[in-house]
């Protein structure tokens, strides 16, 4: 765990470093259908606790990750929302490619926390780096998540839509399509 930890907080959450007591939770989430119906596959308990571990790895590295995402109302978990340097290129995008993203549980959709959280974490990034740009990709049919971005007055940017790298040829959301938004314009 880091020892100089931000923590962002919002009317609702908190956003901060990943503890052990997350790993069942997160585990939980990632091995929803429902949570996950824009992913190409569950992730199994191994590999949540290993995203969780890579999360906190880079908040040491970068002073930014994706946040363990905490109802400030009872301390339960309720996802991961942050920002993360892209881990691929995305053709036409300047290098290196900071995205933010979200994931909450299920019972957690649909309340606007993934927006709420969102403007904390992009007033945090405005506040405390000197990034001049964020993206956010999903697939085309995820509504919602599209719905956070334009919320967050990103710009879709059609041009830099791409087949995801990591998605298997013919999966249903290889497509994915970008947003950005300028953080000092």
């Amino acid at each position: 765990m880091t020892t100089t930890t931000p923590q962002i907080v919002s009317a609702r959450l908190l956003l901060r470093a990943w503890q052990p007591a997350d790993h069942a939770p997160f585990a939980a989430m990632n091995a929803d259908p429902a949570v996950m119906r824009y992913f190409p596959a569950l992730m199994s308990a191994e590999e949540s606790i290993a995203a969780a571990t890579r999360y906190n790895e880079q908040l040491d590295r970068d002073g930014f990750t994706m946040f363990a995402a905490e109802s400030l109302a009872d301390g339960t978990l309720l996802g991961v929302l942050g920002a993360q340097t892209m881990r691929f290129p995305v053709p036409g995008l300047p290098q290196p490619a900071v995205e933010i993203g979200w994931r909450l549980a299920t019972s957690a959709q649909g309340h606007g926390l993934a927006t709420e959280g969102a403007r904390a974490l992009l007033a945090f990034l405005r506040a405390n780096t000197t990034l001049q740009q964020v993206v956010a990709i999903t697939a085309p049919e995820n509504l919602a998540s599209r719905n956070v971005m334009e919320k967050l007055h990103m710009q879709l940017r059609p041009e830099l839509s791409f087949d995801h790298p990591n998605v298997a040829e013919g999966c249903l959301h290889r497509q994915h399509v970008l947003y950005s938004l300028e953080l000092h314009a």
